[in-house]
């Protein structure tokens, strides 16, 4: 089943991606949910046009967005977090902390564009964070984990 998408789908694809599915995914989660709409003749032309009007701000967009990595591929954050002696971290660290550590610098950044070394980080010391800015533009920053 072919179906476009109206938002970013994780693992699947970006808003306005043409993309094939299963028919029981797309009819059954995607089009009920409003992720997707079916791809029929009349949707494709109309997706077509959007996509050539919608080209200039894009191009406009991944600019801006480059213009932000160039500023975060220097920034260094540190997170603190409650630990114990031997350097365990009671929880762990997650996007959040790592977005609230961003907007004191500055930068304000979503959270579900930060993605994470580990599942969970749950030690202190040095990791790297990836930032996704735009589809085209990803930049990675370093942040370290200290103890309070």
């Amino acid at each position: 089943m072919e179906i476009i998408l109206t938002q970013d789908v994780n693992k699947l694809g970006q808003k306005d991606d043409l993309v094939n599915v299963k028919d029981g995914y797309g009819r059954n989660f995607l089009i009920p949910r409003g992720y997707a709409i079916s791809a029929s003749p009349s949707a494709k032309k109309m997706h077509a046009e959007n996509l050539k009007q919608r080209a200039h701000k894009e191009a406009k967009i991944k600019a801006e967005a480059q213009e932000l990595a160039g500023k975060l591929a220097g920034v260094k954050i540190t997170v603190g977090a409650k630990t114990s002696t031997s350097g365990k971290i009671f929880g762990s660290v997650n996007t959040i902390q790592i977005a609230e550590s961003l907007k004191e610098k500055g930068f304000d950044i979503d959270r579900r564009s930060i993605t994470l070394p580990e599942d969970q980080i749950k030690e202190v010391g040095s990791y790297k964070a990836v930032i996704k800015l735009h589809r085209e533009v990803k930049v990675e920053i370093e942040f370290e984990i200290v103890g309070e």
